[in-house]
């Protein structure tokens, strides 16, 4: 069995069917197909309803599993030479609630994210339901000549977040999506809000270690000074590391750091 597959678990059969009937009866309609998707996910089992509603059924297995990767990433934070900075979730019900909260903080401020539907709770299990983008791709199942063209617009979407006080806490390929050519953001994580500067140089370093190996380190930090300065951009070295760490990310932190230094020092001048 696969590690993920064993740290998600299964939820039983009757327990998702609970949830589809109430999804149902909360939506007046006496019939909905279900669609469950072969995705490599820790924290949920998604399905589709209807071709219309993207949905995540949140275990208590899913949020203890949260909460172990939370104290990873804070010590790994600590590392890198900060305090932690990320939130953990004791429940379900709260995982499915912040993302809701979080997705519709995206929209308020134009920053592209599915519509979110609701949030609630069936039988211990959190219900998350979000519009569901019918022809999307996550950004590491486009072509690099996709992903280098579409890389200034991710940098202008994180610093619409920051602008606002806020963070993505958890970017990677899978939670950029390219739909119709535009990108959108899914599965924000919470971080603490009084640490907006280390929490931007966290997603800076994560934006960074997405497009590098697809884009080449040099048009990576150049497609991020559309919408940074260079001491923003120094900011993010200090977790390159510590993202190198990360198992979703794969990327050579060295050429980055080097071509981030060169920004700076050009900035200085």
């Amino acid at each position: 069995m696969d590690i993920r597959q064993l740290a998600r678990g299964t939820v039983e059969w009757d327990r998702i069917e609970r949830v589809v009937r109430s999804l149902a009866d909360r939506h007046d309609r006496e019939v909905v197909r279900v669609e469950f998707l072969e995705a490599d996910n820790w924290l949920s089992t998604p399905c589709v309803i209807d071709d219309e509603w993207f949905v995540k059924i949140v275990s208590r297995q899913n949020a203890l599993v949260h909460a172990l990767l939370t104290t990873g990433r804070n010590v790994g934070a600590v590392s890198a030479g900060t305090g932690g900075f990320f939130d953990r979730f004791d429940t379900p019900r709260e995982m499915v609630e912040h993302e809701y909260e979080a997705t519709e903080r995206m929209r308020e401020i134009g920053v592209n994210a599915p519509q979110p539907i609701e949030a609630f709770e069936v039988n211990g299990l959190g219900v998350l339901v979000l519009e569901y983008l019918p022809e999307f791709e996550s950004l590491d199942s486009v072509p690099d000549d996709v992903v280098a063209r579409q890389a200034p617009e991710l940098f202008e979407m994180l610093a619409a977040l920051h602008d606002h006080g806020l963070a993505h806490g958890d970017l990677r390929a899978e939670n950029i999506l390219l739909c119709e050519d535009d990108l959108y953001f899914i599965d924000a994580t919470s971080v603490h809000e009084d640490r907006v500067s280390e929490t931007t140089a966290y997603d800076l370093a994560c934006a960074l270690a997405v497009l590098e190996p697809r884009i080449g380190p040099r048009r990576a930090v150049r497609a991020a000074t559309t919408a940074y300065d260079p001491s923003e951009l120094l900011s993010a070295r200090r977790f390159l590391d510590f993202v190198r760490l990360r198992p979703d990310h794969e990327f050579d932190s060295t050429r980055l750091r080097s071509e981030l230094e060169k920004v700076a020092d050009l900035g200085q001048r």
